[in-house]
């Protein structure tokens, strides 16, 4: 019996993983359960499978949640260290890091620490502690498995010995797929005016909302084409993205011979999931078969000139240190900012581009400057976008 905390689990990686462990009672139990703000939601959740902890962000909560629970034993409790013990905890087995930004980082490399088996939805983590993570994980004796469905395609399209180095087993690039996200047709004149309601409609994935904004920009590639690099150490220049609107071939993996690989089923979070949660086996995820006759497949390049997000991405894991821990912080004010329509769609990278200029990247060689990076990062960011409504600075894109 598997023992799962998941955290952020009322978001939609944590409802597709608790979907697939309702299909293979005999194999997992839930052992913890972690919300931010669905408090409502969590208190079904606890009384559904009865966990022994669950986790909310603010003390305040601890109470609403409780009177909520009149069937369970259920222990409440509240805060960053919560997270990190119920990741940590000796009676855990396994961790679904699902917790969106900069925030999962702090319970992800807990459970790492604590060698853990850890499902890996939170790019973050690897965003912006890339290095000391997987320094970690082989450390701890940890095992990482990727949860996004590009990286989870990766990772099967590749041969186990991968570790040893990309060339050593034949790979000569990473294909790394990309709906294009809602706007993809779009013109500039188009994006100038989208709206959060907008941007927040995928047209092939359900996923939050930050999420939803980051695959309009292309920020979630960029951060995924980090993410590839710390998972599968590969250098940049080895991650390729391409577009693929249909979302059927969720990545690709290029060898010497000449082969290409790839990884084809139907959009669902359902199926990496499964993959990580019984590798090496494979069971039953609740997706249906791909229907090859049913689908056309198209592939082409992405337009940073249209998309300069995937651009700065490239460019901050290319500097390194804490180059992309500013990135990442600098967007999660930006998206948080657009979504309070109080930043139009085209600015977002502006604002980006403007605190990686303003900010010296720093080695990152310890938690505490990453951490530091990212509070200055942040700063940064919210004083620029003062300065953008006072009207001294103009968009450029």
């Amino acid at each position: 019996m598997q023992r799962l905390t998941i955290l952020g689990a009322t978001g939609s990686i944590g409802q597709s993983t608790l979907a697939v462990l309702d299909g293979h009672p005999e194999r997992f139990q839930v052992f913890a359960l972690t919300a931010f703000t669905r408090i409502d939601e969590l208190a079904e959740l606890c009384t559904r499978y009865q966990p022994r902890y669950a986790v909310v962000a603010d003390t305040s909560d601890i109470a609403r949640l409780q009177s909520l629970l009149t069937t369970t034993t259920t222990e409440i409790l509240a805060g960053a260290e919560a997270l990190a013990f119920v990741a940590s905890h000796s009676e855990c087995d396994t961790v679904m890091a699902a917790i969106v930004g900069a925030a999962g980082l702090l319970p992800t490399l807990a459970a790492v620490q604590a060698g853990k088996r850890v499902l890996l939805a939170n790019k973050e983590a690897l965003v912006m502690a890339g290095s000391l993570f997987m320094q970690a994980v082989i450390e701890h004796g940890a095992t990482l498995l990727p949860i996004d469905s590009e990286h989870n395609a990766i990772f099967q399209c590749l041969p186990c010995n991968y570790p040893q180095g990309l060339a050593s087993v034949g790979v000569e690039r990473i294909l790394l797929t990309a709906s294009g996200g809602p706007f993809r047709e779009f013109n500039a004149e188009q994006l100038a005016v989208v709206t959060p309601a907008q941007a927040c409609k995928h047209p092939k994935w359900v996923m939050g909302r930050k999420i939803s904004v980051d695959s309009a920009t292309l920020m979630n590639k960029g951060l995924e084409l980090i993410e590839a690099c710390w998972l599968f150490n590969a250098q940049p220049e080895q991650v390729s993205i391409v577009i693929h609107p249909q979302s059927i071939v969720h990545s690709l993996v290029q060898y010497v011979d000449g082969s290409t690989l790839a990884q084809l089923g139907n959009p669902d979070m359902r199926t990496p999931i499964a993959n990580a949660l019984a590798w090496p086996e494979r069971i039953h995820a609740g997706v249906s078969a791909l229907d090859l006759f049913q689908h056309q497949l198209d592939f082409y390049p992405p337009d940073e000139q249209k998309f300069p997000c995937l651009r700065l991405a490239r460019e901050a894991m290319k500097k390194g240190g804490t180059a992309p821990a500013i990135l990442n912080a600098a967007n999660e004010v930006a998206v948080a900012a657009f979504l309070a329509e109080n930043l139009p769609f085209i600015a977002i990278p502006q604002l980006i581009e403007a605190v990686l200029t303003q900010l010296p990247m720093s080695p990152a060689n310890n938690l505490d400057t990453i951490l530091t990076a990212d509070r200055e990062a942040r700063i940064v960011a919210e004083n620029w976008l003062s300065q953008y409504h006072s009207g001294f600075v103009k968009s450029s894109y």
